[in-house]
Protein backbone atom coordinates (compact mmCIF):
# COMPACT_ATOMS: atom_id res chain seq x y z
CA UNK A 1 0.00 0.00 0.00
CA UNK A 2 1.65 3.39 -0.86
CA UNK A 3 1.79 6.37 1.25
CA UNK A 4 -0.89 8.79 0.38
CA UNK A 5 0.04 12.24 -0.45
CA UNK A 6 -2.61 14.03 1.74
CA UNK A 7 -1.44 12.62 4.95
CA UNK A 8 0.29 15.34 7.82
CA UNK A 9 3.99 14.82 7.12
CA UNK A 10 4.81 14.79 10.81
CA UNK A 11 7.45 12.96 12.59
CA UNK A 12 4.91 11.14 15.41
CA UNK A 13 8.01 11.83 18.23
CA UNK A 14 8.40 15.44 17.63
CA UNK A 15 4.44 15.33 17.74
CA UNK A 16 4.75 19.01 15.94
CA UNK A 17 1.46 19.16 13.94
CA UNK A 18 -1.95 17.39 14.54
CA UNK A 19 -1.52 13.64 12.56
CA UNK A 20 -4.63 11.67 12.14
CA UNK A 21 -3.41 9.57 15.24
CA UNK A 22 -4.02 12.18 17.49
CA UNK A 23 -7.45 13.30 16.15
CA UNK A 24 -8.35 9.81 16.39
CA UNK A 25 -7.43 9.87 19.85
CA UNK A 26 -9.81 12.48 20.89
CA UNK A 27 -12.63 10.38 19.44
CA UNK A 28 -11.63 7.40 21.19
CA UNK A 29 -11.54 8.71 24.61
CA UNK A 30 -15.19 9.53 24.28
CA UNK A 31 -16.02 5.65 24.71
CA UNK A 32 -16.14 4.96 28.57
CA UNK A 33 -14.24 1.93 29.27
CA UNK A 34 -16.73 -0.63 30.28
CA UNK A 35 -16.72 -2.50 34.07
CA UNK A 36 -15.18 -5.29 32.00
CA UNK A 37 -12.15 -3.35 30.76
CA UNK A 38 -11.34 -3.53 34.92
CA UNK A 39 -12.03 -7.20 35.12
CA UNK A 40 -9.94 -8.03 31.95
CA UNK A 41 -7.24 -5.80 32.79
CA UNK A 42 -7.20 -7.76 36.60
CA UNK A 43 -6.43 -11.12 34.64
CA UNK A 44 -3.70 -9.59 32.32
CA UNK A 45 -2.00 -8.59 35.36
CA UNK A 46 -1.90 -12.16 37.18
CA UNK A 47 -1.82 -14.21 33.92
CA UNK A 48 1.52 -11.89 32.40
CA UNK A 49 2.92 -11.64 35.69
CA UNK A 50 2.44 -15.69 36.02
CA UNK A 51 3.64 -16.41 32.55
CA UNK A 52 7.22 -13.94 33.10
CA UNK A 53 7.95 -15.88 35.84
CA UNK A 54 7.21 -19.50 35.26
CA UNK A 55 8.94 -18.65 31.75
CA UNK A 56 11.97 -16.64 32.75
CA UNK A 57 14.48 -19.62 32.38
CA UNK A 58 13.42 -19.65 28.27
CA UNK A 59 13.40 -15.80 28.36
CA UNK A 60 16.97 -15.94 29.42
CA UNK A 61 18.27 -18.80 27.24
CA UNK A 62 16.42 -16.81 24.12
CA UNK A 63 18.30 -13.59 25.04
CA UNK A 64 21.81 -15.42 25.67
CA UNK A 65 21.06 -17.01 22.17
CA UNK A 66 20.50 -13.89 20.40
CA UNK A 67 23.78 -12.12 22.14
CA UNK A 68 25.53 -15.22 21.22
CA UNK A 69 24.48 -15.53 17.55
CA UNK A 70 26.20 -11.99 16.70
CA UNK A 71 26.33 -8.01 17.11
CA UNK A 72 22.70 -6.27 17.05
CA UNK A 73 20.49 -5.73 20.16
CA UNK A 74 18.63 -8.53 22.15
CA UNK A 75 15.37 -6.98 21.94
CA UNK A 76 13.37 -5.07 19.14
CA UNK A 77 11.53 -2.11 19.80
CA UNK A 78 9.00 -0.47 17.91
CA UNK A 79 6.93 2.08 18.05
CA UNK A 80 3.23 1.25 17.93
CA UNK A 81 -0.17 2.95 18.34
CA UNK A 82 -2.30 1.99 21.43
CA UNK A 83 -5.33 2.86 23.17
CA UNK A 84 -6.98 5.98 22.41
CA UNK A 85 -3.87 6.96 20.26
CA UNK A 86 -1.13 7.20 22.85
CA UNK A 87 2.00 5.77 21.04
CA UNK A 88 4.27 3.20 23.12
CA UNK A 89 7.23 1.12 22.91
CA UNK A 90 6.63 -2.46 21.66
CA UNK A 91 9.46 -5.08 22.95
CA UNK A 92 10.26 -8.28 20.94
CA UNK A 93 13.39 -10.53 20.68
CA UNK A 94 15.71 -9.47 17.80
CA UNK A 95 14.73 -11.97 14.64
CA UNK A 96 15.79 -10.21 12.12
CA UNK A 97 19.47 -9.81 11.07
CA UNK A 98 21.42 -6.44 12.43
CA UNK A 99 19.82 -3.29 10.50
CA UNK A 100 16.72 -5.26 8.88
CA UNK A 101 14.65 -2.63 10.37
CA UNK A 102 15.58 -0.03 8.40
CA UNK A 103 15.79 -1.97 5.12
CA UNK A 104 12.31 -2.94 5.70
CA UNK A 105 10.67 0.48 7.19
CA UNK A 106 9.29 1.50 3.88
CA UNK A 107 6.81 -1.63 3.56
CA UNK A 108 3.92 -3.09 4.97
CA UNK A 109 1.52 -5.74 4.29
CA UNK A 110 2.21 -9.04 1.68
CA UNK A 111 4.96 -7.07 0.50
CA UNK A 112 6.51 -6.92 3.69
CA UNK A 113 5.78 -10.58 4.84
CA UNK A 114 7.95 -11.92 2.16
CA UNK A 115 10.77 -8.99 2.62
CA UNK A 116 11.02 -10.05 5.81
CA UNK A 117 11.36 -13.73 5.19
CA UNK A 118 14.82 -12.82 3.66
CA UNK A 119 16.17 -10.81 6.75
CA UNK A 120 15.71 -13.48 9.34
CA UNK A 121 18.74 -14.82 11.48
CA UNK A 122 18.81 -18.75 12.07
CA UNK A 123 17.94 -18.12 16.25
CA UNK A 124 15.20 -15.66 14.88
CA UNK A 125 13.85 -18.84 12.94
CA UNK A 126 13.63 -20.79 16.09
CA UNK A 127 12.28 -18.11 17.95
CA UNK A 128 9.55 -17.13 15.25
CA UNK A 129 8.04 -20.58 14.82
CA UNK A 130 8.29 -20.82 18.47
CA UNK A 131 6.45 -17.57 19.05
CA UNK A 132 9.06 -17.28 22.00
CA UNK A 133 9.58 -13.81 20.02
CA UNK A 134 6.87 -12.42 21.30
CA UNK A 135 7.57 -13.13 25.01
CA UNK A 136 9.12 -9.67 25.95
CA UNK A 137 5.31 -7.91 24.95
CA UNK A 138 4.64 -9.32 28.67
CA UNK A 139 6.36 -6.85 30.04
CA UNK A 140 4.33 -3.67 27.60
CA UNK A 141 0.78 -5.80 29.45
CA UNK A 142 2.75 -5.26 32.57
CA UNK A 143 2.84 -1.44 31.96
CA UNK A 144 -0.09 -1.49 30.64
CA UNK A 145 0.43 -0.30 26.78
CA UNK A 146 -1.01 -3.42 25.68
CA UNK A 147 -3.79 -6.71 27.05
CA UNK A 148 -2.99 -9.94 26.58
CA UNK A 149 -5.80 -10.16 24.07
CA UNK A 150 -7.02 -7.13 21.62
CA UNK A 151 -6.49 -5.96 18.26
CA UNK A 152 -2.87 -6.46 17.51
CA UNK A 153 -1.00 -2.78 17.40
CA UNK A 154 0.30 -1.16 14.46
CA UNK A 155 2.95 1.26 13.51
CA UNK A 156 1.65 4.96 13.71
CA UNK A 157 2.46 5.95 9.77
CA UNK A 158 0.41 2.21 8.66
CA UNK A 159 -2.12 3.43 11.40
CA UNK A 160 -2.45 6.82 9.48
CA UNK A 161 -2.88 5.11 6.07
CA UNK A 162 -5.26 2.69 7.30
CA UNK A 163 -7.46 5.58 8.85
CA UNK A 164 -7.63 6.98 5.88
CA UNK A 165 -8.68 4.00 3.41
CA UNK A 166 -11.00 2.75 6.39
CA UNK A 167 -12.85 5.50 7.80
CA UNK A 168 -13.86 3.17 10.95
CA UNK A 169 -10.19 2.07 11.69
CA UNK A 170 -10.03 4.81 14.39
CA UNK A 171 -12.27 2.57 16.73
CA UNK A 172 -9.62 -0.18 16.95
CA UNK A 173 -8.29 2.51 19.72
CA UNK A 174 -11.20 2.21 22.01
CA UNK A 175 -9.55 -1.27 23.79
CA UNK A 176 -5.65 -1.58 24.64
CA UNK A 177 -3.73 -3.46 21.74
CA UNK A 178 -3.30 -7.38 22.31
CA UNK A 179 -0.40 -9.78 22.21
CA UNK A 180 -3.24 -11.90 20.38
CA UNK A 181 -6.69 -11.63 18.83
CA UNK A 182 -9.25 -12.98 16.94
CA UNK A 183 -8.04 -11.48 13.90
CA UNK A 184 -4.96 -13.64 14.55
CA UNK A 185 -6.38 -16.41 15.11
CA UNK A 186 -8.76 -16.62 11.81
CA UNK A 187 -5.74 -14.89 9.72
CA UNK A 188 -5.47 -15.67 6.65
CA UNK A 189 -3.35 -14.65 3.56
CA UNK A 190 -5.97 -13.47 1.08
CA UNK A 191 -7.69 -11.68 4.35
CA UNK A 192 -7.71 -7.73 3.89
CA UNK A 193 -7.59 -4.94 6.15
CA UNK A 194 -11.04 -4.23 6.38
CA UNK A 195 -11.50 -7.89 6.96
CA UNK A 196 -9.35 -8.53 9.80
CA UNK A 197 -10.36 -4.79 11.14
CA UNK A 198 -14.06 -6.65 11.24
CA UNK A 199 -12.67 -9.34 13.32
CA UNK A 200 -11.06 -6.99 16.06
CA UNK A 201 -14.48 -5.01 15.90
CA UNK A 202 -15.96 -8.68 16.70
CA UNK A 203 -13.73 -8.57 19.78
CA UNK A 204 -14.38 -4.80 20.66
CA UNK A 205 -17.93 -5.24 20.44
CA UNK A 206 -18.70 -8.58 22.49
CA UNK A 207 -15.49 -8.66 24.52
CA UNK A 208 -15.97 -10.25 28.02
CA UNK A 209 -14.42 -12.66 30.02
CA UNK A 210 -15.34 -15.83 28.54
CA UNK A 211 -14.32 -14.82 25.34
CA UNK A 212 -10.76 -12.95 26.75
CA UNK A 213 -10.04 -16.42 27.87
CA UNK A 214 -11.56 -18.68 24.94
CA UNK A 215 -9.28 -16.07 22.71
CA UNK A 216 -6.17 -17.05 25.33
CA UNK A 217 -6.91 -21.09 25.01
CA UNK A 218 -7.21 -21.20 21.34
CA UNK A 219 -3.93 -18.74 21.31
CA UNK A 220 -2.05 -21.09 23.20
CA UNK A 221 -3.68 -24.79 21.77
CA UNK A 222 -2.20 -23.42 18.25
CA UNK A 223 1.07 -22.89 20.11
CA UNK A 224 1.62 -26.25 21.11
CA UNK A 225 0.81 -27.63 17.53
CA UNK A 226 2.94 -25.78 15.92
CA UNK A 227 6.16 -28.22 16.03
CA UNK A 228 3.46 -30.84 14.78
CA UNK A 229 2.28 -28.62 12.03
CA UNK A 230 5.95 -28.11 10.69
CA UNK A 231 6.35 -31.79 10.77
CA UNK A 232 3.44 -32.36 8.51
CA UNK A 233 4.23 -29.56 6.20
CA UNK A 234 7.78 -30.95 5.82
CA UNK A 235 6.44 -34.50 5.23
CA UNK A 236 4.16 -33.54 2.76
CA UNK A 237 6.66 -31.26 1.26
CA UNK A 238 8.72 -34.60 0.49
CA UNK A 239 6.12 -36.79 -0.73
CA UNK A 240 5.18 -34.43 -3.55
Amino acid sequence: MSATTHRPSTDFDTGVHMTLVERYARMAHAYEPREVDRVLRAFDLVLAGSALAVLSPIVGLAALAIRLSGRGPVLYRGRRVGRGGRVFTMYKFRTLKPDAEQRLAPYYGPELTVRTRNEVSRVGRVLRATKIDELPQLFNVLRGDMSLVGPRPIRPTFFEQLSEEIPAYWQRLVVAPGATGLAQLRLTREMTWAEKLAHDFEYIADRSVRLYFAVLLATAWLIVRLPFSAVQRRARGMSD
